[in-house]
């Protein structure tokens, strides 16, 4: 009687390895790539209905999302609780965020960042009520000089160092200024990687950006391991039409990045936003190099 039950078990599982076996190869039972949405690619739609645009969002495929509408404690007018179940509703997760603050004259001649810290205080709780792991800023002035630039590299700090205590990563997103020199001494990027502390700034490339700034991603990533856990994949319009960055290359080296998440931002279109966004998820998830 025994024997016959071991026997019994022993032919279930293996049904059961043939079925997932079967299963695994088949479309509806692949697992669903991992790819981020900028809110801010559908910004008009948004302004215009901003639940329907995010549940289009979702409904392309989706699964995760960085926003672009902080401002005071909330998000697109939202508690920060309010704002995470819009979309969750819709099969997203929001895992970063995009707010900034510059830093005036005088905190630049004095280094006393006390009332820009107020700002950072308060986004950094919002950040954290809403469950958000990595909160960016995505923009800043050049500066003139690079003791100006320095004082930045220390405010990013600061600000890095409060955002980890909430067990939030805070970083920075490029354009392509940041790859020319301020005082014709440094190259502003590469100081920016040299003088901010690895365990309070990250950095959110923007390979579109780098590329238009004439450098390769992939070298970057090459000369700053580990430095970038968010990347902007972003192309002229719509992904992969310019034929100017080379998306593979930097698929394969998310490693040597340590890249956690891929957001999409498409800022110009070729055709509706919401088209052009389809168009740009498609390209990756049709794509063999991501996985």
């Amino acid at each position: 009687m025994m024997k016959s039950k071991h026997i019994a078990i022993i032919a279930l599982l293996g049904l059961a390895t043939i079925v997932n076996s079967a299963c695994s190869s088949l479309p509806c039972c692949a697992k669903q790539k991992e790819i981020g949405l900028q809110l801010y690619s559908l910004r008009a739609d948004i302004k215009k209905d901003y639940a329907k645009t995010v549940k289009s969002a979702g409904d392309m495929g989706y699964t995760i999302c960085e926003s672009a509408g902080y401002s005071n404690g909330k998000f697109y007018g939202m508690s920060p609780e309010d704002f995470v179940k819009s979309i969750e509703k819709v099969g997203m997760k929001v895992v970063s965020s995009h707010t900034s603050k510059q830093l005036s004259p005088k905190e630049l001649a004095t280094k006393d960042f006390s009332e820009s810290l107020k700002f950072w205080d308060q986004a950094i709780e919002a950040h954290k009520k809403a469950g958000i792991k990595y909160l960016v800023m995505p923009w800043m002035k050049k500066p003139d000089t690079v003791k100006d630039l320095q004082t930045y590299c220390e405010y990013f700090n600061e600000i890095g160092k409060r955002a980890e205590k909430a067990g939030i990563k805070f970083g920075y997103h490029n354009h392509a200024f940041e790859f020319e020199k301020v005082e014709d001494k440094v190259v502003m990027f590469d100081y920016m990687l040299q003088n901010t502390d690895p365990r309070y700034v990250f950095f959110q490339l923007d390979v579109y950006w780098a590329v238009i700034g004439k450098r390769s991603p992939v070298d970057i990533f090459k000369k700053y391991p580990k430095r970038f856990l968010l990347l902007h994949i972003k192309d002229d319009k719509e992904l992969g039409a310019s034929g100017m960055v080379g998306f593979d290359a930097i698929f394969k080296n998310l490693d040597v990045a340590g890249t956690k998440h891929i957001i999409v931002e498409v800022e110009r279109y070729n055709f509706d936003p919401k088209t052009s966004v389809k168009m740009s998820f498609d390209y990756l998830n049709n794509a063999d190099f991501v996985k």
